[in-house]
């Protein structure tokens, strides 16, 4: 598998313990070089499934979606960085003073800033009195973030050609809502195919359910990534 194609999938380790992370890790190590903590196994398990990950030689994605007062986003970013993780999440919507503290505290980090969340449609931004559909608010809240030298943007597949356009060609683009053909959707509602991602311009795949919920994760990991090998 060439490196280029597995160094694009992130997996998301999406479930309950330290003990499960690490058989999803032991399965994979040799293929995937990125896994995503969220918040689940982060709020029951805390820094030591993050120290468990670096240890198997595992590149960690911190997505715990920082969004509160500048000062303490700021704080947390700082503490993370701590841990040796090499990317992290804040929400665009907690502003540009907030951004900045996130990316000026924890400088050896990629800081991602996520626009809108992957399962969210008009509808769902128009209930909490946003009156722009997904598709004209992720540039929006992109622009923000590559104002503030975010390292990336978190948006859907759908909204990647909008996004570069707003942040440049520097700014790294990341994206959920990525599921092969055929693959059930779950709760994401704005997706496309790993390739098809890719193609439209983004620079890293987070992908969960589709690795995970395979009787052999580490033969979907790899079937997944020949999708995207060149040639």
């Amino acid at each position: 598998m060439p490196p280029s194609a597995k160094e694009k999938i992130i997996v998301a380790l999406d479930v309950p313990s330290l003990a499960e992370a690490r058989s999803i890790l032991t399965a994979l190590e040799g293929a995937a070089s990125w896994c995503k903590i969220g918040l689940q196994l982060f709020t029951r398990e805390g820094p030591p499934v993050v120290a468990m990950a670096r240890a198997r030689g595992f590149r960690v994605f911190l997505d715990l979606k920082f969004h509160d007062i500048p000062n303490t986003v700021a704080s947390a970013a700082r503490s993370a960085a701590g841990l040796g993780v090499e990317m992290l999440t804040v929400h665009l919507a907690g502003g540009p003073e907030m951004i900045r503290g996130a990316v000026e505290a924890a400088p050896g980090v990629c800081v991602l800033g996520v626009t809108v969340l992957t399962s969210s449609t008009a509808s769902t931004l128009a209930a909490v009195g946003i009156a722009q559909t997904p598709a004209d608010w992720v540039p929006q809240l992109a622009g923000v973030g590559a104002a503030c030298a975010v390292g990336g943007i978190v948006c859907s597949p759908l909204e990647i050609a909008a996004v570069r356009a707003a942040v440049g060609p520097a700014v790294k683009i990341v994206t959920p809502g990525v599921r092969p053909a055929g693959a059930d959707h779950g709760d994401q509602q704005r997706v496309l195919t790993p390739s098809a991602a890719l193609a439209a311009g983004a620079d890293f795949l987070v992908i969960g359910r589709p690795i995970l919920a395979a009787p052999d994760r580490r033969a979907a990991f790899e079937a997944i990534a020949a999708t995207i090998a060149p040639g």
